[in-house]
């Protein structure tokens, strides 16, 4: 492909019989508007976001966009990479904020107090994206992730919302914490990214597995073989856009208009029909957003 292709938009897929939810997506990541993004996406049949907040800013921000339009439901949370930089600064200014002081657990309360108001908001539909990523934190922020998980799980709880985890390399402890405190009674693995052994693990407690633009890549077997043994009740289907845009467009920016993409991909692994997928997951996303 010539590198100018990179940043023409992928093609409006064939629009889908039966209308879905982009169960995980970054409107604020994105550089069409809000509106432009819904149109567009509704044009093909995906009705429906859930715009995830990833730090204080993003959260409240996913909280007014909600407000403001009938088709998008919010999250709100500190994603785990978010919750060290809040304690041990940010002096690379990796994040959307530049670089930032630290500022200790005192600062952690007041930011994780903040997402627990907006919890309480009837249009913030989940607590996510939360959970723990070994990918790009290090040991000295392990403590401050853990901490920040199991202080989410418990406002998820208490509010009666759906807890939305990211979880990169860190299967075993998110499922482990996911056990001492107590599971949320809708649990949503976003970005599903374990394999089909973590899979019945997960159809056992009951999670929900929400599966990504990256199950279409050539080297994402394992991805496949646990949506193979996914019950059908418990699958979602999400874009995570801007990022992990599906095959054959992998490398130009997602949005939620190629949900398809990804639909009919899964509707093959599974020997499902494309209506019946999109069926069940819209369901699925229904139940699990409570909505």
């Amino acid at each position: 492909m010539a590198p100018q292709d990179k940043n023409t938009p992928p093609p409006l897929p064939e629009p889908l019989r039966v209308a879905v939810a982009d169960s995980h997506t970054h409107l604020d990541m994105q550089d069409s508007s809000v509106e432009e993004a819904l149109a567009k996406a509704a044009s093909v049949g995906v009705t429906t976001v859930v715009q995830v907040g990833c730090d204080l800013a993003g959260s409240r921000w996913a909280a007014e966009t909600a407000a403001a339009h009938d088709s998008v439901h919010a999250t709100v949370a500190l994603h785990p990479n978010e919750a060290p930089r809040i304690v041990l600064g940010d002096p690379d200014g990796w994040s959307r904020q530049g670089a930032r002081e630290p500022g200790g657990d005192s600062a952690l309360d007041a930011a994780l107090a903040e997402i627990d108001r907006l919890a309480a908001l009837p249009q913030v539909r989940g607590v996510g994206e939360t959970g723990l990523d070994y990918f790009r934190t290090g040991p000295e922020g392990m403590a401050t992730q853990e901490a920040s998980f199991r202080a989410h799980i418990e406002i998820a709880k208490r509010h009666g919302k759906a807890l939305v985890i990211h979880d990169r390399e860190a299967h075993d402890d998110v499922l482990r914490i996911l056990r001492e405190e107590g599971a949320p009674d809708r649990v949503v693995f976003h970005c599903y990214s374990g394999d089909a052994e973590m899979a019945k693990i997960c159809a056992a407690a009951g999670y929900f597995m929400s599966f990504a633009g990256n199950v279409t890549f050539k080297n994402a077997q394992h991805l496949r073989d646990a949506l193979a043994v996914a019950p059908p009740e418990l699958v979602l289907v999400e874009t995570d856009a801007p990022f992990l845009t599906p095959a054959p467009y992998r490398g130009r920016a997602n949005a939620p208009y190629l949900i398809p993409v990804t639909l009919r991909a899964m509707a093959e692994v599974t020997a499902m029909t494309e209506d019946a997928m999109a069926t069940a997951v819209a369901a699925n996303t229904a139940r699990a957003f409570g909505y």
